[in-house]
This record gives structure tokens, C-alpha cells and sequence, in this order.
């Protein structure tokens, strides 16, 4: 075992038979009272000492990365370029130097003895064991004389800031990308304040480019820092991810897609990111890959957008609802009644999670007076009754909130967690319904369009080439309208040109229609957002109003091209006894309806409505074609992270 003590000298020429300038005072001492000392001058001594030195000074070749100061190493042909001086690399280094020769001459020694006994024929078993005394030295040999491997760090195992961010990341007069790109003035010479995160750092020899992203547009704006500044430092160790904040002047781009770009005059670390761990890289990912990591995937080009947009799309309904002269009523979402009456709904109990310690009546059913609500509640799957009772007292109404169903599908069309907007609209028809779903349709498409350009130019040339052509003629083009009975017809004609082109073939009056149905009537045969109206009562709810017909409700869908149906609605029924007929028929309470009756006992009118899934908008705006990447975080059977 050998402890290695090192001093540096000033570099000097070193003349000798091998011309070998080696610039170093080693000193090496051992735990014996014995010493060898190295020094330019004993070096000269003889060509054996110099032989000797070689080693070293390839040893000061390989010394890793860190600070201190700087070995040198040269001879003829042979050029080692300076490296800053780590411990545990550098030292190990020099011991593999020390140690080498003393290897090589093992190894050269054990070599001579397997070839001997080779030559002399001696026992298979005697070569053997010599010749794994040899692959061992030559092992050993390579680890003493392999660079230092790095430590394998875990994801987010980031350096910990605390409570050490700088001024810059609090400090007031911060500007949004967005408000830089889209500026009407001219903002060249202007000083501002930016703050974000870094999605890429590119250095070169005397400054560095930092594209710096706030979320508030899908591209970021490029920074400019110049190696004389007095924070570069903070630069170097930016990565992707990292959190910054940057004061500079605006200046004009010289790069191609933007008009400006900061010329830096104070960068500020914010908050480290581990480059190397960080899943979102600069690559193109899987939108698979990004559901497993929904609480970074918003920081994705994808999702930023369709977050963006998003927020765009409820901005606009609460807009256009207010101008329509709607108020906005927030419906409970515990319930005890089953709007949609499918009995697919979340239970919502305080009782004992174990079974053997539940109630249960006379009958055997579970007894829930001892429950918080002293019956059984649930997760709302619409806020459609509660709205009419303040439309049938406050004339138009309309909710915009968080709706449940406990469906068990894994389709890319269905969640378990959805937000649905849903207008109710007092001495309103079917038409009423048509007229306003168009309208709104049509608002909040168009508002997209005119506030989110980039991103909406983003999914159009990444995800679908048509998608802002079809988007605007949906905002110029009147909708159609079709009954269902001659939507049927027109299906019967088309399936029975090749039904081996159709997964469900078999249409007739009373089929539930399905996606590749309502597909084809919006996108082929009417190439427009379609109306289906006038459904066999025997597939829609008890709420809707029969019509004179006996066969069908008042309800329509919207179908749109790329989705299907994207709106349900219906006139309602207003009519005392015939909703308590169809609360029979489909064997609901009318105690448990009691509240929603009385709205037909005192003051009854026709009043109609309609619910459109707020996921599946989102789905045709964006050109998402999974709904789970359409809400933040997606709950659907089986998952339920984040």
C-alpha cells in the first residue's frame, strides 16, 4: 500500500537521450521509513530513469476532471493537453503508473511459464490454473489503468438549492414570451425580465444560446449570453429543465422564426435540473410515454398546446354564455339521483370498509341510515336536473363542471372523470337546442382560432393537415340536419354497397348508432357538423319528451367529422304524468324524484337543454385523438396516478 503525496513545479525544459520534457517533483513516500524521490535532475541520470518516468507521464495524460492545478505532459510526437486535476482520478492514475511496470513484468513472467508448460507437455490441469493466474494479472492490469466510472444518479436526483435562488427569480416587472412576439410596439433597446425554463443550451467559444420557455407560447425565445458576463457561471450549469430568470435588452433576431431575441446582462439559476435523468430530452417522445409521466408531460410541446388551448376553449364558453345572457350555476356533484338512470356511478360512502361489519334490513340489502347522508349518494354524471330547476326560475342557466361515470371501458373516447357543459334554456324546443349549440360551437372554435395562432398551427402541421381548413369551414358553414329515421336509411343504402367495410353492419330503427356511423354521416355523406334528431325513445333517457309519434323523443346529437358525437341534448318532458309514466318504465323511484317533480306541479313550461362532453371539444379542436390526452390528469379503470 502506497500513500502518494504530489507537488507541482514551474514547468521547465527537460533535455535528455529521449528529449523528454516532463515538468513534475513527485514525491512518493511510503507507510516504511523507506523513500524515493523523482526530480528533474536524478531523471537525467541514466536512460533506465527516464524509461521509469514514461509511465508517469502518461499517467498525467489520463487525470480526470476537476479543479486544482494543471499537470503537463510532452515529448516528440506526443501532446497531452492540460486537464484540470481531480483526487481520486489523478490518483488513481498514479498508481497505475507506479504500479504498472511492476504488472507488466508479472504478467510477462506468467506468460513465459504457461508457454513453458505448454512446451514441456505437463498436465492439463497444472496449464490450466497457470493460465488463470495470467487472465488475472492481465484483470488486474486493465482496472488499474481503466478511467474513473461516474455514479449513476436517480431521477430528480437534482443538487438541492435552498432558500438560494437570487433577487432575479422574485423580482417584480416580469414579462411573458408572449407578450415580447406579439407586441405592436417596437421593442428593440428595451430592458426586460424573463423568466422560465430552459429547453435547450447551446455554447460556443465566447457566448451561449438559451432557449428559455414560459408555457405561454409553444416556442421560446432565445437568450444571448456572452462569456464576459459577470453571472456565465450560472450558465454553465444550465441543462434542460432548469428553472432561470433573466434580465437582458431586446434586440433583433438574427435566427430564422422570430423576430426578437435578449441580449443578457444577468442570468440566475433558479432551480437545477439533472440533465442527465430529466425524462423530457430534446426528442420526440411517445404520447404512451408521456402518460406515464403526466406531472412533467405539460412541459412537452403537445401538451403545453393542448393545455393552452384548453384553457382558451373555457375562457370562450364562459364568454359566450354571457353574452347570451346565461347565468352560471355551479350543480352539486354529490347526488342521489341517477341522472342518465344506467346505474353507472361512483358511490360516495362513510361506511365501514369491512363487509362483515356493514348493516344490512330486513330484505338483506345494505342499510345505509347510519351513512353521512342517511342514503345512498353518489358521484354526479350530470348537473342536467339541478340546472333545470334554476332554468325553470332564472330563464337561461348553464353548468361547467367535473362529471363522473363508473363505465368500465378503455377506449380512447371515454373517461371516468370529465368536465361537461350543459345550457339549459327555459320555454325552449329542440330547435332552441340546435340553434344554440351551433352558435356556441361555432364561438368558441373561432376564438381559438383568432387567440391561439401558433399553437393551432402546431397541431395542424404535426398532427393533421387539415385541420385549421376544417376547423374554419366549420365556422362558415351552417350545420345539417337529418332525422334518425333517415340517417338509418341512408346508412341501410351505404352498408349494403360492401358490408365487409363496416364492423357493425346490422342497422334498423332502434340501433344505438356507433362511431363508425356518426363518422361517416358528418365526415362522407354531409361533410359538415351534422344534427341527428327525433332518436327511438327506447335508447335515449326518461327525461326527454316523447313526441306525437309514440316511437320517438325530442333529443338530437351533434356529430362531428373526426369524433362523432360531440353534444347530446333534447326538449325536456313537461309533462306531470307523462314523466311519472316514464320514471315506471324505467323503474325509477318517484320518491327519489320527488324535488324534480315539483318542478312540473308549480309553475310547469317547455324548457330544453343539451350537455357537450368538454374532453371530446378539445379532442376535435387539437386533433387529439385519445381523450385521455385531452385533461390533465385522466381517470380511467384501473388508473388513478397523479
Amino acid at each position: 500500500e502506497t500513500k502518494l503525496c504530489y507537488k507541482l513545479m514551474a514547468p521547465q525544459i527537460v533535455s535528455g537521450p529521449r528529449c523528454l520534457a516532463f515538468p513534475l517533483l513527485l514525491v512518493l513516500t511510503t507507510y516504511s521509513s523507506s523513500a524515493i524521490a523523482f526530480s528533474p535532475a536524478s531523471m537525467l541520470a541514466s536512460s533506465r530513469a527516464l524509461a521509469a518516468a514514461r509511465p508517469l507521464a502518461l499517467a498525467a495524460s489520463r487525470l480526470g476532471s476537476g479543479t486544482g492545478p494543471i499537470l503537463y505532459g510532452r515529448r516528440r510526437g506526443f501532446n497531452v493537453m492540460p486537464r484540470p486535476w481531480s483526487r481520486n482520478s489523478g490518483a488513481r492514475a498514479l498508481c497505475a503508473a507506479v504500479a504498472g511496470s511492476d504488472l507488466e513484468a508479472k504478467i510477462k513472467e506468467q506468460g513465459d511459464k504457461v508457454r513453458d508448460l505448454k512446451a514441456g507437455k505437463a498436465p492439463k490441469q497444472e496449464i490450466t490454473a497457470a493460465v488463470q493466474v495470467l487472465l488475472e494479472l492481465k484483470a488486474e492490469a486493465e482496472k488499474a489503468t481503466a478511467p474513473p466510472q461516474l455514479e449513476e444518479r436517480a431521477i430528480a436526483d437534482a443538487p438541492v438549492r435552498v432558500s438560494d435562488f437570487g433577487p432575479l427569480a422574485l423580482a417584480e416587472g416580469r414579462v411573458k414570451v408572449h407578450e415580447i412576439m406579439g407586441s405592436s410596439e417596437d421593442l428593440l433597446g428595451k430592458e426586460v425580465l424573463v423568466k422560465g425554463w430552459c429547453r435547450t443550451v447551446r455554447d460556443q467559444k465566447a457566448f451561449s444560446f438559451i432557449e428559455l420557455n414560459d408555457g405561454s407560447l409553444p416556442s421560446g425565445i432565445q437568450i444571448v449570453a456572452l462569456n464576459s458576463l459577470a453571472t456565465y457561471g450560472e450558465v454553465q450549469k444550465l441543462s434542460t429543465g432548469a428553472a432561470l430568470a433573466v434580465k437582458g435588452i431586446v434586440v433583433e433576431s438574427q435566427g430564422k422564426g422570430q423576430k426578437y431575441e435578449i441580449l443578457a446582462s444577468q442570468v440566475q439559476l433558479v432551480g437545477d435540473c439533472s440533465g442527465k435523468d430529466y425524462p423530457l430530452q430534446k426528442k420526440k417522445h411517445s404520447l404512451e410515454f408521456l402518460r406515464s409521466i403526466a406531472h412533467l408531460r405539460p412541459r412537452s410541446n403537445t401538451f403545453g398546446s393542448i393545455a393552452r388551448v384548453r384553457s382558451a376553449l373555457a375562457q370562450a364558453t364562459h364568454a359566450f354564455f354571457e353574452k347570451q345572457g346565461f347565468l352560471y350555476l355551479q350543480a352539486p356533484i354529490i347526488t342521489a339521483s341517477d341522472c342518465e338512470g344506467a346505474g353507472e356511478m361512483f358511490r360516495v360512502t362513510t361506511l365501514p370498509t369491512d363487509v362483515n361489519a356493514l348493516k344490512k334490513t330486513k330484505t338483506g340489502q345494505m342499510d345505509f341510515s347510519d351513512d353521512f347522508f342517511g342514503k345512498p349518494a353518489f358521484l354526479t354524471v350530470s348537473g342536467q336536473l339541478s340546472g333545470e330547476a334554476y332554468a325553470c326560475a332564472l330563464g337561461d342557466i348553464y353548468t361547467f363542471g367535473p362529471t363522473f361515470r363508473a363505465e368500465n371501458s378503455q377506449t380512447t373516447r371515454h373517461l371516468a372523470e370529465f368536465w361537461m357543459i350543459e345550457p339549459e334554456m327555459a320555454f325552449a324546443d329542440l330547435a332552441a337546442v340546435q340553434a344554440n349549440a351551433e352558435a356556441y360551437v361555432k364561438y368558441v372554435v373561432n376564438h381559438v382560432l383568432q387567440s391561439c395562432p401558433q399553437d393551432m398551427q402546431f397541431f395542424n402541421d404535426m398532427y393533421d393537415k387539415t385541420l385549421l381548413e376544417r376547423l374554419k369551414a366549420l365556422v362558415d358553414t351552417p350545420f345539417a340536419r337529418v332525422t334518425y329515421h333517415d340517417a338509418i336509411l341512408l346508412l341501410q343504402t351505404e352498408i349494403s354497397k360492401d358490408r365487409s367495410k363496416w364492423q357493425f353492419p346490422d342497422v334498423v330503427f332502434g340501433t344505438d348508432l356507433s362511431t363508425e356511423h356518426e363518422r361517416w354521416l358528418a365526415e362522407t355523406k354531409f361533410s359538415a357538423p351534422t344534427f341527428v334528431y327525433n332518436y327511438p325513445r327506447g335508447i335515449k333517457s326518461f327525461y326527454m319528451r316523447d313526441n306525437d309519434d309514440g316511437k320517438t323523443v325530442a333529443a338530437t346529437d351533434l356529430l362531428v367529422p373526426g369524433i362523432g358525437e360531440l353534444v347530446g341534448g333534447s326538449q325536456r318532458e313537461e309533462r306531470m304524468d307523462v314523466l311519472c309514466s316514464k320514471l315506471k318504465e324505467f323503474g325509477l323511484s318517484e320518491e327519489d324524484y320527488w324535488w324534480y317533480l315539483d318542478l312540473r306541479r308549480y309553475g310547469s313550461t317547455p324548457h330544453a337543454g343539451y350537455g357537450l362532453g368538454f374532453e371530446r371539444l378539445v379532442c376535435y379542436v387539437t386533433a387529439t385523438e385519445n381523450i385521455r390526452d385531452a385533461i390533465a390528469f385522466p381517470r380511467y379503470p384501473g388508473s388513478a396516478e397523479f
